[in-house]
């Protein structure tokens, strides 16, 4: 506003008007005068952002951005998609299936270690929410650390025992009589209720919780439905 007027007034009275101090417009005239060093940036961070219609955050976009020869900082994303505008969709509250101490809790086996060398040795579950129009959907499925892919899923429209069970009933039904894997969930009732614990006695397998209200201890599960969520979820 003070460059377009100096023209017709005082510099020394617009300043004192406007209260600002004099190296400072000098200083912001002199950045306005130069070339956005980023302009070419901004573009390529735009394309990402519009192709994977607004789901990426800037830590997906420095990913992206690097992949195309793009060496540039976390921040320095995220300050430049703050100024292009460009703001990830919220993500909707976390299910939670916590209903007390129902039955005993078990050991944390798993303790953050998520690494496996080879199949049907380290499972972990979960429950997550969809809210759709017509109401809300539920997924339960059964990830294997060893590749990251779901083993076993039900989808209901009610979080209820008979969906976990009908999980693990179906990721029983692939393993091979040697394998006994570790199955890792949070501290939910679907866990503790009778028939998920009869079906995991049955087949041999070995219990392992996570601490109550500890997310980061079942983080490779809640990754995976991150993954899901803004890969084919959020903005459709």
């Amino acid at each position: 506003m003070i460059s377009e007027l100096r023209h017709k007034y005082k510099l020394e009275n617009l300043l004192e008007i406007t209260s600002v101090a004099r190296s400072t417009f000098y200083y912001n005239n002199s950045k306005l005068n130069k070339p956005d060093k980023y302009e070419k940036v901004k573009k390529v961070i735009k394309g990402i952002f519009e192709h994977n219609k607004g789901r990426y955050g800037y830590r997906r976009i420095t990913i992206e951005l690097r992949k195309q020869g793009y060496i540039i900082n976390h921040k320095t994303v995220s300050k430049l998609m703050k100024e292009c505008g460009l703001k990830c969709k919220i993500r909707a509250k976390k299910y939670n299936s916590y209903k007390g101490e129902i039955s005993p809790g078990v050991d944390n086996l798993i303790n953050r270690d998520f690494h496996a060398d080879q199949s049907n040795s380290k499972w972990l579950t979960d429950i997550t929410e969809f809210s759709i129009p017509a109401g809300k959907v539920y997924l339960s499925p059964i990830i294997d650390c060893f590749d990251g892919l779901p083993v076993s899923w039900t989808i209901g429209t009610s979080p209820s025992s008979d969906l976990v069970n009908r999980m693990l009933d179906g990721a029983i039904s692939t393993l091979k009589e040697n394998e006994k894997p570790i199955i890792h969930s949070d501290r939910g009732c679907h866990y503790r209720w009778p028939g998920w614990i009869e079906r995991m006695e049955k087949a041999k397998l070995t219990r392992s919780m996570s601490k109550k209200g500890c997310t980061p201890d079942n983080s490779a599960c809640e990754g995976f439905f991150g993954r899901l969520k803004n890969e084919m979820f959020y903005g459709y």
